[in-house]
């Protein structure tokens, strides 16, 4: 199968309500791509007729149902079907996907939501399983690509690792922090710019995502490792080494470390 086969072929979008799932959906059929949807109850009649001729089926469900949604629908899929996944942990959804699916298998995850700035860089880290032709990954990657998308490849250990330093850390940290100072109605009168911005950043994750966010740490298994790590940062606070941590922090604004964005 070549890249551009991936026009030939229909794409069926497993999950098509969700938010993800309905956002790429839109775009697909925006840009005239072959492309179905499929959602809860998974009936046997619709994946009967949508999963039929599917050149590449797309899993946008959270990861804790990945392998009880593989098993329901990957029975329906054609043997030469390319399995994919969107989920922001790729080492779990690699090992269900491969045990699951005896065809190829490709891991997918973007680094944005639902709603992208297109103002800016959308990369989508893809992860290369099970692969029965080896242009299989580039009909995954045309995909993306095709939808505006930045594409670069990764194993699934090197993901989860800068997953749960990146996405994982940064909500559990939000979580503590704020779980700490809760209740503490006496502190409003005191309440500063910054610290104001910080709420203002973190109540979607904590009221709206949380039950998300804390599945996705706890299904990355070096999540409680970067915990670890960052307590000892927090030790060093606690020592009065604040100096070293602003010398460490700074290299994030230092031209030499290139961008400092969130990678």
């Amino acid at each position: 199968m070549r890249a551009c086969e991936i026009s030939k072929g229909k794409i069926l979008i497993i999950g098509e309500f969700g938010r993800m799932g309905a956002m790429l959906l839109k775009r697909a059929l925006r840009f005239g791509m072959p492309v179905l949807g499929i959602d809860q109850p998974l009936a046997s009649r619709e994946l009967e007729t949508k999963a039929r001729d599917v050149s590449m089926a797309l899993f946008c469900v959270p990861a804790p149902v990945l392998a009880k949604v593989l098993e329901r629908v990957c029975p329906y899929l054609p043997s030469s079907c390319i399995v994919s996944d969107i989920t922001s942990v790729k080492e779990m959804p690699m090992q269900a996907m491969e045990r699951i699916w005896p065809g190829s298998c490709v891991g997918t995850h973007p680094l944005f939501g639902p709603n992208p700035d297109f103002s800016g860089p959308l990369p989508v880290a893809i992860t290369a399983g099970r692969l029965l032709d080896n242009q299989d990954l580039d009909v995954c990657e045309t995909f993306w690509t095709r939808l505006g998308f930045a594409v670069f490849r990764c194993s699934a250990k090197d993901h989860d690792v800068a997953m749960a330093k990146i996405q994982n850390l940064n909500f559990i940290t939000n979580l503590a922090y704020f779980a700490l100072l809760a209740g503490q109605k006496e502190l409003l009168p005191y309440l500063t710019p910054s610290f104001r911005r910080r709420l203002a950043s973190a109540k979607k994750m904590l009221t709206e995502d949380a039950s998300m966010f804390a599945a996705l740490f706890e299904a990355n298994r070096h999540s409680h490792e970067v915990v670890r790590n960052y307590s000892r940062m927090l030790n060093l606070a606690a020592s009065g080494d604040i100096g070293l941590l602003c010398e460490r922090a700074k290299c994030w604004w230092q031209e030499k470390s290139g961008d400092g964005g969130e990678g």
